[in-house]
């Protein structure tokens, strides 16, 4: 199904979504701005908004269907990781352990894996 937008068409919504993104994150900072200190209730819903942000980013790479099939290696590298980081809340062994786990399912067992 083809559509007859133009190049007029399409950068007027660009245009109007640029605006509106602007417009939102503006709202914020103009929010916040006027006043002096920021609800305790705000102050702890936004400390998970980084750790969602990074989840949201990270788990469609490893749930999701590659060309070959389900990517098993990135799932069992990705589970591991999410005990480690459940475990020992620590950031760097999170990732050393996540990548140390993809390099040995990858490189070193069996493609059928």
């Amino acid at each position: 199904m083809a559509t007859n937008y133009g190049p007029v068409e399409i950068a007027g919504v660009i245009a109007v979504i640029g605006v509106l993104t602007y417009a939102c994150r503006l709202s914020f900072i103009a929010l916040f701005g006027r006043l002096d200190e920021i609800p305790p209730v705000v102050e702890q819903v936004l400390r998970f908004v980084p750790a969602a942000v990074l989840a949201a980013l990270v788990l469609p790479s490893f749930v999701t269907l590659d060309a070959s099939g389900f990517a098993a290696d990135k799932f069992i590298a990705g589970a591991l990781a999410a005990g480690v980081a459940w475990k020992t809340e620590d950031v760097f062994a999170t990732m050393v352990t996540g990548m140390g786990v993809l390099w040995v399912v990858r490189f070193l067992l069996p493609v059928g894996v």
